[in-house]
């Protein structure tokens, strides 16, 4: 049983991880009053842009390639995302439609770029993240070998941008403006807050995260890129964020959940008591949970209230 654990907890937090920065991202954006359904494909954009730098540097930069993968992701995803907060703030078109034409538009490039650059839609990456033990932390007695123990360091990066994201949204001026222009815009820009700008930032720091997430999937479990590489990641990130009910230690729980149910789709090999049971069982557990989890909370979840709603400097 202990075995077990000590297998099952550090692959729980290895899925957890880039669900949680997704849905991150997907925070920012939502609170400063622009829905995000884009996360998929910002999330895709970035796991190509890791994959094909790692391909295409071959190791020029040593061990600093895995981490500057990240950082090229992360920026991918941010260059996306400005065309989203261009229809959306600038040209105030249909948000949900806006994040559709994102997800459609990333599935087809990143295909087409990956053909056209390595003469596959698949790309295999040789440079990745390895699971290796935390120091220190590693040796405490039983928290130690669950927690600290083969995990990748991406995990605990993640888990730090949720301490900094309650500290920036919920301490500083900044994050008091971002949430006052997902609540009430016209309120905030009488008070002097620049409500296109905070918005721009919002949907751009969104694709940051997003992006990110992308590449942790890459240089982390996954190692390859390909049409299969999201398997709806994107959507369960916006299912926790709303079941965190748009707050970072809601998103925390939330991810944490999901992220149990897609390693329980996945432990059937460490488990001998589930291989008899069929993979359609296992392979949809975590999209039938994340639908239970709606259906079950989704009334007490209220977003934030001029969430979608394009701003008007002369309508209220």
């Amino acid at each position: 049983m202990w075995d077990m654990m000590t297998s099952v907890i550090p692959l729980a937090l290895t899925y957890t991880a880039p669900l949680l920065i997704i849905a991150l991202g997907g925070l920012y954006s939502e609170r400063s009053g622009v829905v995000n359904i884009g996360l998929e494909g910002l999330m895709g954009i970035g796991a190509f842009a890791a994959a094909i730098f790692t391909v295409s540097s071959q190791g020029a930069f040593g061990g600093a390639t895995i981490w500057l993968a990240l950082v090229v992701a992360a920026l991918a995803g941010m260059l996306l995302s400005f065309f989203h907060a261009l229809a959306s703030v600038s040209l105030k078109a249909d948000q949900v439609i806006s994040g559709t034409a994102i997800n459609m538009f990333s599935a087809a490039i990143t295909i087409y770029m990956a053909r056209w650059l390595t003469g596959s839609a698949n790309i295999q990456i040789r440079r990745s993240f390895i699971r290796t033990n935390i120091p220190v932390l590693s040796d405490i007695p039983i928290i130690g070998p669950l927690l600290f123990t083969r995990v990748y360091l991406t995990t605990y990066v993640v888990f730090l941008f949720i301490l900094i994201s309650w500290f920036l949204l919920y301490k500083t001026k900044f994050g008091l403006r971002l949430r006052a222009c997902g609540e009430n815009p016209h309120s905030a820009d009488s008070m002097g807050v620049n409500v296109t700008m905070m918005r721009y930032i919002g949907v751009l720091i969104s694709g940051f995260l997003a992006g990110l997430g992308g590449g942790i999937v890459i240089m982390t479990y996954s190692k390859e890129f390909s049409q299969l590489t999201y398997n709806g990641l994107g959507f369960l990130a916006l299912a926790a964020l709303i079941f965190g009910k748009w707050k970072p230690i809601g998103i925390l729980g939330s991810s944490l959940f999901f992220g149990i149910a897609m390693t329980i789709s996945n432990i059937s090999v460490i488990v001998p008591s589930l291989r008899d049971v069929p993979n359609i069982f296992l392979n949809t557990f975590p999209y039938v949970a994340t639908l239970i989890a709606l259906v079950l909370f989704s009334n007490s979840s209220v977003g934030p209230k001029a969430a979608g709603e394009p701003y008007d400097v002369g309508k209220r």
